[in-house]
Order: C-alpha cells, then sequence, then structure tokens
C-alpha cells in the first residue's frame, strides 16, 4: 500500500498495463517513422550524387555554338541537365526541398505557387535573380526573354553566369542553372529582344505575372502599357545603375516613385497613354553621385553617338553597377510576386519614407515667396519644377541641412531664390530656416549684393556644389 493507492488493485493493473502499451506502440512508430526519414534521405543523397555526377560530365561536354539553338527553345527535358529521376521520388523529395515554404504559405497557397507561371523580360542583373528565386520557391514554368549574351563584365551581377558561360545566351544559362536546382520546372528560353511592333505581346498572355526587367526607357513602357491595357499583371524593375544605398530600396506603385531618374521617364511614357498608376516597382529613392563611363573620342569621330548601338534607342554609355543591388532588386521583386500567388499578397508597402506633406509645404511656401518677389501674386499658380524637385533638394542635395553655417538642421526649413537676380530655378534655389529665408530675401531684394556677403563664402561653397551636383543628375535623366 502506498498512500491510497494499492498496486495489487485490478484497476491499477490495467491501467498501467494500456501506459505500457501506449509506450510500446509510440516506440514502434517512432522507429518506423525514424527508418522511414533514414531510407529517404539515402535515397535523396544517392539522388544528388547522380545529379553532381550528371552535372560534372555536362560541364566536360564541349559547348554547343550559339548558332545552333532556336530563337525559342524549351528547357523541359531533365536530362538535358541531370540524370532521369522518378516523378513519384521527385514529388517527395520537392517537399522536402520546399518545407520551410509550405511551413510559410501553407499546403493550398503553395499548391497555388506551384501550379504558376511567369515571365521575366530582361535577363541581367535582375531578372536573373528573380528567376532564381522564383524557381527556389516553388514556381514551376518561367519564360525568359532576352537578346543578350554573358559577358566578363556581367559577372560582378548575374546570379547565375561563370566565366563558363561568357559568350553564351544569358537565358540559356540561367535556364540551365534553375534545372540543377528544381528538376520538374520548365523553362522556356527566347532568344531575341522584346519589340512591341514584332509581335513580342504573344509571349505574355496565359501567364500569372510579367516581371520588367529592361533598361530601355522606350521598350520599357512599351511592355508596361502591353501589359496594363491586357489586364496581364506585370511588376516592374526601375534603375539599379549607380546605386549603393540599400535602404533607399522600397516598392511602390509606379505614381508614388521618387528621385529615380528613370522612374520619371517611365511615369511620362505611360501618362501619354492615359496609365497614370496600377504598376507595382521596385526603385530608389538615393541619388546617383557617379557618372556614367565615358566614351573615347574616337567613338565620337565615327558619328553621332546614339548611331553606334547595337539597337536603335539603346545607350550606348556603361552604367557604373555596384553588383548587390540588382540582386536586392530581384529579390524585391520575387518576394512580392511569390505572396501573391500563394493568395497573400503585400497590400500596403510601407514607404522608406514619409516626407511628402513637408515637401508640400516648403513647396507652397517657396511659391508664395515668389509670388510676393516677382509681384505676380495669385497669377503664379507653379513653379519650375514640382514637390519631388522639392524633395531631391531638401533631402538629397543639401542633406536636411541650411546651407548657412553651422549647418543646422533647419526647424522649418524653407527654399528661397538664391541670387534674387537670377530666375528661379533648382540651380539657383538655397535651403535654409525660414526665418533666414525671410531675411535673405528682406536684405537682398532691391539691392546689388550678392548672397555670399550676406552670409558668407562657406553657404555659397555649399550652394556652388548642390549646382555641380545637379548637373550630374541631369546627365542621369538624359542616360
Amino acid at each position: 500500500m502506498y498512500g491510497n493507492i494499492s498496486f495489487q488493485s485490478h484497476k491499477v493493473q490495467l491501467i498501467a498495463t494500456a501506459a505500457a502499451a501506449t509506450v510500446v506502440t509510440a516506440t514502434a512508430f517512432s522507429a518506423y517513422a525514424t527508418l522511414t526519414q533514414r531510407a529517404r534521405r539515402k535515397r535523396l543523397n544517392d539522388h544528388i550524387a547522380r545529379s553532381i555526377e550528371s552535372s560534372r560530365n555536362d560541364l566536360r561536354t564541349p559547348p554547343t555554338p550559339l548558332d545552333e539553338p532556336s530563337r525559342s527553345q524549351s528547357f523541359k527535358d531533365a536530362s538535358s541537365v541531370l540524370s532521369v529521376y522518378d516523378p513519384e521520388e521527385d514529388e517527395e523529395f520537392m517537399k522536402e526541398q520546399l518545407a520551410r515554404n509550405y511551413a510559410f504559405f501553407g499546403d493550398q497557397s503553395m499548391e497555388k505557387l506551384r501550379g504558376s507561371s511567369v515571365v521575366i523580360v530582361g535577363c541581367g542583373g535582375v531578372g536573373s535573380w528573380t528567376a532564381v528565386m522564383l524557381a527556389r520557391s516553388g514556381v514551376s514554368k518561367i519564360k525568359l526573354i532576352d537578346f543578350d549574351q554573358v559577358t566578363l563584365s556581367s559577372l560582378n551581377r548575374h546570379a547565375t553566369a561563370t566565366r563558363s558561360d561568357v559568350g553564351t545566351p544569358k537565358v540559356d544559362c540561367i535556364a540551365q542553372a534553375l534545372k540543377r536546382i528544381v528538376q520538374h520546372i520548365e523553362v522556356e528560353c527566347i532568344r531575341e529582344i522584346w519589340r512591341l511592333e514584332d509581335g513580342s505581346g504573344k509571349h505574355l498572355h496565359g501567364v500569372d505575372w510579367v516581371v520588367d526587367a529592361i533598361d530601355n526607357i522606350s521598350t520599357k513602357v512599351d511592355l508596361l502599357k502591353y501589359c496594363h491595357q491586357n489586364e496581364i499583371k506585370v511588376f516592374s524593375s526601375m534603375g539599379a545603375g549607380a546605386k549603393c544605398d540599400p535602404t533607399r530600396i522600397q516598392i511602390a506603385d509606379i505614381s508614388n516613385t521618387t528621385y529615380d531618374p528613370l522612374a520619371r521617364s517611365v511615369r511620362r511614357g505611360l501618362k501619354l497613354s492615359g496609365i497614370l498608376s496600377g504598376i507595382p516597382v521596385v526603385y530608389s529613392t538615393e541619388v546617383p553621385d557617379v557618372k556614367l563611363l565615358p566614351l573615347p573620342e574616337e567613338e565620337f569621330q565615327k558619328g553621332p553617338v546614339k548611331e553606334l548601338g547595337a539597337f536603335d534607342d539603346f545607350r550606348v554609355r556603361i552604367l557604373p553597377v555596384l553588383g548587390p543591388l540588382p540582386a536586392i532588386f530581384g529579390l524585391n521583386i520575387a518576394t512580392y510576386i511569390l505572396c501573391d500567388l500563394a493568395g497573400k499578397p503585400i497590400l500596403n508597402p510601407m514607404p522608406v519614407k514619409n516626407r511628402r506633406k513637408v515637401y508640400e509645404k516648403v513647396y507652397r511656401d517657396l511659391l508664395i515667396r515668389e509670388r510676393k518677389l516677382t509681384g505676380q501674386g495669385e497669377a503664379l499658380t507653379r513653379l519650375p519644377f514640382d514637390e519631388d524637385d522639392v524633395g531631391l533638394l531638401v533631402d538629397d542635395l543639401y542633406r536636411g541641412r541650411s546651407c548657412v553655417p553651422p549647418y543646422d538642421v533647419p526647424t522649418k526649413p524653407a527654399l528661397v531664390r538664391w541670387d534674387l537676380n537670377e530666375r528661379l530655378t533648382l540651380d539657383n534655389c538655397a535651403m535654409m530656416d525660414s526665418k533666414d529665408a525671410d531675411k535673405h530675401i528682406t536684405e537682398l531684394q532691391g539691392t546689388p549684393t550678392l548672397p555670399s556677403v550676406l552670409w558668407g563664402k562657406e553657404a555659397q561653397a555649399v550652394v556652388d556644389r548642390v549646382k555641380k551636383e545637379l548637373i550630374n543628375q541631369r546627365d542621369w535623366m538624359n542616360f
């Protein structure tokens, strides 16, 4: 007897027997599960070993001449890259490969995602990273469109290219890499430039998403316009070149982009067709502070620079690109599309900074000053630049600080015409506190006194620096 429990009691013996049976059963199930998992792991290891050996053999095979493949080729045959596999086993392997995605999205959402298809137009730094992450995350059909080939200078930003790929079509390079990651994926390669006038729109129908990773403005506008008019979901990448600050990268509707020269040109092109919004984009609010690489003098002697491009309207000057930035752009695109395909869309992307109201107020205050300064009153309704340009001046060029020493952050930021004897332009606009702006106009209006006399040479040096940076900015606007 132990307390109130008798171990000789028939009831206690039944309970003990049941408990023992439960433990034995659980142990048996656990052992079976362990053995099954080991068997699955062994099959997976053998499968990977065969794939690696096949990949080595593939690398030892001489490359196919570039003029042999057709302009459109499908990489659906896994045996061209990897060893033959058992479809039933492959599904088991795929669910394990995508286990983290299944845990995040759930079974039903992953079924939607795995049954989806995406077209990527432009397979450089941005497009290649987008393709890789879509494939790794379960998208089963990807169509790649690009006319270009891998070059040595591509290797600093391309997701899949190696030295052995130099001289081969970018779409082929990506397709082979995707097949090594996911055997069952269907990849179609279109080795041509996307042009609306050539009927390239046919490649965009019947898919879930289109990714625009083109860096040519007119072609980009044509693609976005076609998708918008035909109700095809499209995500567009803006300029990743000459940027280095990853904290400035964000996703927004095309109508809400600021500072990005490519985005501004695209907005204007779309506006001509009546398209003002409805296209998600990834862009950077960072203002480039590096220049386009110059062309040798002998190239200018050959004739008009624009005629030197491989294709009409394509730039011939080289864009400096820091490799990680196109990758981050591509990962942003892939993440946005994956969430949408899984039925969990990102509905309200948070902006990097929400300073729009500040820019609007600074703009209004400057407009009021200009009305008084010019004597036009209410007849003056617009300034020669907009709120986006105000943001450019306030945050990126003046770094949020007054041009007047000791360069404090203004309590009430204001822009004012620097030289009152010259017309108002971005070049002739200075940032200071509102009180200093009022003093600036009061003491300089109607006098020959230069602003450098009132505020000192240090303030003039800041304004001159901003002018120089604005010249660089204009170069980018017209690249």
